[in-house]
């Protein structure tokens, strides 16, 4: 995982750009997932199965110990884990999750060697 994080003020959106030099070379790109067009997808490594959608993840992250979180934004989906300060904020809108690979790279790094996000 290389590259430069960028913020967008617009939308209030980080995400990694992994070859900053291809952006800044084309015209403002939209900001779907890469410079390069390709979308990302987060796979679960024990399987190789690639996440869908939000029921298959919730019932990976229980699995690792994860549960639902409550709280009182009713447009994020989160989750929680006891063992840690931790805590997975997703949009709830699986679309949302799907276009932004920034959700994803949080889940990679709040469960190491258990997730990887690919290319697709």
């Amino acid at each position: 995982m290389s590259g430069v994080w960028k913020f967008n003020p617009r939308n209030g959106v980080i995400r990694l750009v992994e070859n900053p030099q291809a952006e800044s070379s084309s015209s403002s790109s939209s900001s779907s997932s890469s410079s390069s067009g390709k979308r990302k997808v987060l796979v679960y490594l024990p399987t190789g199965e690639v996440v869908s959608s939000y029921s298959s993840l919730e019932k990976i992250l229980k699995g690792l110990g994860w549960e639902r979180y409550y709280g009182g934004d009713p447009d994020l989906f989160q989750f929680h884990k006891h063992s840690s300060i931790d805590l997975i904020s997703l949009p709830r809108d699986f679309s949302k999750f799907n276009s932004t690979s920034v959700y994803m790279y949080d889940i990679v790094v709040k469960n190491p060697n258990i997730f990887h996000v690919r290319d697709m």
